[in-house]
C-alpha cells in the first residue's frame, strides 16, 4: 500500500466513524450535544474528508490541500457552537491534518481563539515549548539507535488506532512502532513517519508484510 493509498484508507475510515456519538462526547467528559448539532457537524467534517480524498486522487499539492482545509473550516460558523463543541471540531480537523501530514495548527488556533490570541499562543509556544509528558523508548532493530516518541498531550478515550511504519534517521532502515491508547499529540525522536496503517484494517502480520514491501521497493 502506497503512502497515498494509506491516507485514502484513513480518510475513508474517518468518514465512516460516528465521530459525534454519545460515547464520543462522554469520552471528552461532556454531555452529548443536540442530535441535530452532532449530525450537522459530522456532515461538515465528512464533506471535508471527502474533498481531501478527491484532492489526493488528483495529486493536489500541499498548498492546494491547505486551501481546501481553510475553505471547509471557514464554512463552519463558530458563533453557532459553544466552547466544547468548537474544541471538538478543532480536534477532529487536527486529526485530518495528521492523516495527510499538513501543518494546520495556526489556522485552527486562529479560528478557535481569534487572530490576537492565536498570535500570542504562537509566541508563547516559541518561548515556552510544550513539556514532554512521557517518552516511549524503542530502539531500531537494525542499528539499535534510539527511536523515541515524545508524548506531548494525552486524552482518555483515544484508541490505539494504527501501526506506524517509521524510518530510522541513523541507519535509514524501516520498522514498526505503536503509540498505544490515549495519545493525542506526539513528537518523533530520531525517526521519520512513513505510513500509518489502521489497526481495524491491518493485523500486525499484515503490517509486517507491508513493512517488508517498503524495505524492498525503497532500497
Amino acid at each position: 500500500m502506497s503512502p497515498e493509498q494509506s491516507k485514502l484508507e484513513q480518510l475513508k475510515a474517518f468518514m465512516q466513524r460516528d465521530k459525534f456519538s454519545d460515547q464520543a462526547w462522554n469520552n471528552r467528559g461532556l454531555n452529548p450535544s443536540d442530535p441535530e448539532i452532532s449530525s450537522t457537524l459530522k456532515l461538515l467534517l465528512d464533506e471535508c474528508a471527502g474533498s481531501l480524498i478527491e484532492a489526493i486522487n488528483t495529486n493536489a499539492n500541499d498548498k492546494q490541500i491547505k486551501t481546501i482545509l481553510k475553505s471547509h473550516l471557514s464554512n463552519i460558523n463558530k458563533q453557532e457552537y459553544d466552547t466544547e463543541e468548537k474544541e471538538f471540531i478543532c480536534d477532529l480537523f487536527n486529526e485530518l491534518t495528521q492523516i495527510i501530514n499538513i501543518d494546520f495548527k495556526d489556522n485552527l488556533n486562529k479560528w478557535l481563539y481569534g487572530s490576537a490570541i492565536s498570535t500570542l499562543l504562537k509566541l508563547q509556544s516559541t518561548l515556552n515549548p510544550k513539556r514532554v509528558l512521557e517518552t516511549i523508548h524503542q530502539t531500531c532493530p537494525t542499528c539499535n539507535a534510539a527511536i523515541d516518541t515524545f508524548i506531548m498531550r494525552k486524552e482518555e478515550g483515544i484508541p490505539d488506532y494504527s501501526w506506524i511504519i517509521v524510518q530510522c534517521d541513523n541507519c535509514k532502515d524501516y520498522t514498526i512502532i505503536s503509540y498505544g491508547p490515549n495519545i493525542k499529540e506526539t513528537k518523533s525522536g530520531n525517526y521519520k513517519l512513513i505510513e500509518q496503517l489502521p489497526k481495524d484494517q491491518f493485523t500486525q502480520e499484515q503490517a509486517e508484510i507491508r513493512l517488508e514491501q517498503i524495505r524492498y521497493f525503497r532500497k
